[in-house]
């Protein structure tokens, strides 16, 4: 294993940290902005961190160069590419074999420390041939369909039998970050949830977020359920990405909803959750920012990967699941939002559940990488 960087003839040499990881339309945002968690974690500890993410319409490009990250972009995706073997080959864009020479290529006489992988379409194939340019690597992932190769796994979602969720997926030496108590948290989350105090009181303020991209629209079709809600004056704040397809679509309804706001591509949002009673939103990586600052939340189900860890969260009383988006209709979403409302009792319940959820760990990915060796 080559030894974590340090000083060398006087000069200290930075850790270095590679990220791969894509967004678009079909994959959405989250896969990267969680990255970009973890990579803000990772500079603040004097890490250099750079990105590999493909050119797929409504990819994250723009903003990790907005956030200061070297970004590799790699070729757009190969239209009607051959399908690979795993569930979600297809979100790469091209095989793996591809990937893998084009990742390489990326890093070719930059030799990263730590080679990060946060994608479904990749597995032990790929990250084993990757050694040979990063001699230590971490899995991001919460479906645990496939296997790995990797020192490091991180999968800060709730399932309820997260214990036992990668046996047999990962080496015998991998160390597993499970778990809420591991999520990656931007440093304004700890500062809102130190000075917030939930009240028990009438809902005044809602926050519906249904993740950067909301490929269908259930943005749009919360905002029509919360119809009733805004006409009896609770405040509505809606938030999309800039990429977000039905952006333009979601802004005339707000447009049209009294006590309604549109916010896109915000950097406030642990200020807007503070301030919100109660959030309609994705099982996302959002959801645990809204269970740390304690905010009850009615979930609307996005993508497969979400469905399992939604179920087990209602069951155990974290969240109110409304279930698949295909399913739900205004209707449904006017009615839990009346009932939680009226149930002043229930809502402070699931938030004191919720922070109990998410209380840290006291090491976290970024600690684990910056010393370089990653143990329990």
């Amino acid at each position: 294993m080559r030894p974590a960087r340090a000083a060398v003839q006087g000069a200290l040499i930075a850790m270095r940290v590679a990220i791969r990881a894509d967004a678009s339309v079909q994959i959405g945002s989250g896969h990267v902005m969680r990255c970009l968690t973890l990579a803000d974690a990772l500079r603040a500890r004097g890490a250099d961190v750079r990105f590999i993410s493909r050119a797929h319409q409504g990819g994250a490009q723009a903003l990790l160069v907005q956030r200061g990250y070297p970004c590799h972009v790699l070729p757009p995706a190969v239209p009607a590419a051959p399908a690979g073997d795993l569930a979600h080959s297809a979100w790469l864009g091209v095989r793996w074999e591809e990937d893998l020479a084009q990742s390489s290529a990326a890093l070719a006489g930059w030799s990263p420390d730590w080679l990060v992988v946060d994608h479904y379409g990749i597995d032990w194939r790929w990250e084993q041939a990757m050694r040979r340019h990063a001699p230590r690597i971490m899995a991001i992932d919460d479906v645990a369909d496939r296997r790995h190769d990797c020192d490091l796994l991180f999968d800060q979602n709730y399932y309820s039998d997260m214990d036992r969720r990668y046996a047999g997926l990962v080496p015998p030496h991998c160390t597993c970050l499970l778990g809420p108590g591991y999520a990656l948290l931007r440093p304004e989350f700890a500062a809102a949830a130190g000075t917030l105090s939930r009240e028990a009181g009438p809902v005044r303020r809602i926050l519906l977020f249904m993740g950067g991209m909301d490929q269908d629209n259930a943005t749009g079709i919360a905002l029509l359920g919360l119809q009733d809600a805004a006409r009896a004056g609770v405040a509505i704040d809606v938030v999309l990405g800039a990429s977000a397809p039905h952006r333009e679509q979601v802004r005339a309804l707000c447009g049209g909803t009294p006590n309604a706001r549109l916010h896109v591509q915000v950097d406030n949002m642990a200020e807007l959750m503070a301030q919100a009673d109660l959030a309609i939103g994705a099982c996302g990586s959002a959801t645990w920012e809204r269970c740390f600052l304690g905010l009850p939340t009615i979930a609307i189900v996005l993508a497969d990967n979400q469905r399992r860890s939604a179920a087990d969260l209602a069951a155990a009383g974290y969240i109110v699941n409304l279930g698949d988006v295909a399913a739900v209709t205004p209707e449904a979403v006017g009615r839990a939002v009346a009932a939680l409302s009226a149930d002043t009792a229930g809502r402070m319940a699931l938030s004191r559940r919720a922070r109990e959820l998410t209380r840290r760990r006291s090491r976290t990915a970024a600690d684990l990488i910056c010393e370089g060796m990653p143990h329990a």
